[in-house]
């Protein structure tokens, strides 16, 4: 069955991709899925996180979050097939746009050298009359900037004495959770990996409180949903930008 128009299937012209979020836990929510069938099809797929999540347990002190929360996205990574995971360790929750967070992203860019990022939704809701959180907001756009910072040689030239050269071959770049998706990648037979890979932030989902839903309960619906758009029994949703 033909995909409905404005839900195209994902680009599949590559062989590397960096997934660039916030926290740990954004990618679980969906994507992780998709990064499973990626890296069993042989591609490679490494992690940049902004923070390393210590403000999202309530219960739990950022001291001990911070290191627990790490943990645990380095054991999510695994279950779906990365094994670089790097954190930059800036603020949780009070993540700004400027130009030291451009040239951290910029030169995560240079140093891997992918053809596609992945983020999660920057746009202001999730969709109706939520509100994205102001990390999401500031990280996906500064992702987007620093996609052509890593291509220009004169922006940020302290990165050629590091060693990083431009790095140009970003062509794609994708948000997964994005109120406005336009295209989606089949995960049917890799949808439980990616439950599995949410249900690794153990200390998270106890810190969202009793009677919390389970992580199948959360994931499965909107890969369902999304799967029958694209006519297949489970998919995974982005908003992509060829640049």
């Amino acid at each position: 069955m033909a995909a409905e128009p404005g839900l195209e299937p994902f680009p599949e012209d590559w062989q590397r991709a960096l997934a660039v979020v916030a926290h740990p836990d954004d990618l679980e929510y969906g994507a992780a899925a998709a990064i499973a069938k990626w890296t069993d099809g042989g591609r490679w797929v490494g992690y940049v996180l902004a923070t390393r999540g210590e403000a999202g347990i309530d219960g739990m002190d950022p001291a001990e979050a911070g290191p627990t929360r790490e943990a645990e996205e380095i054991a999510s990574a695994a279950v779906v097939g990365v094994d670089t995971v790097e954190f930059l360790g800036r603020p949780d929750g009070m993540l700004t746009y400027d130009l030291d967070l451009r040239r951290d992203l910029a030169a995560a860019i240079r140093r891997h050298r992918p053809e596609v990022v992945l983020s999660v939704n920057f746009r202001l809701s999730w969709g109706g009359p939520s509100v994205n959180m102001a990390d999401h907001r500031v990280l996906g756009e500064a992702v987007l900037d620093a996609i052509r910072d890593a291509a220009n040689r004169w922006v940020f030239t302290e990165l050629l004495d590091d060693g990083l050269e431009p790095w140009s071959g970003c062509h794609v770049v994708a948000f997964s959770g994005s109120p406005q998706p336009t295209h989606a990648v089949d995960v049917t037979g890799w949808l439980d990996r990616g439950i599995a890979s949410l249900e690794q932030h153990e200390a998270y989902l106890r810190g969202l409180g009793e009677g919390t839903t389970t992580a199948a309960a959360v994931v499965t619906p909107a890969a369902e949903a999304t799967g029958a758009r694209l006519g297949v029994e489970h998919a995974v949703a982005f908003e992509v930008f060829q640049l």
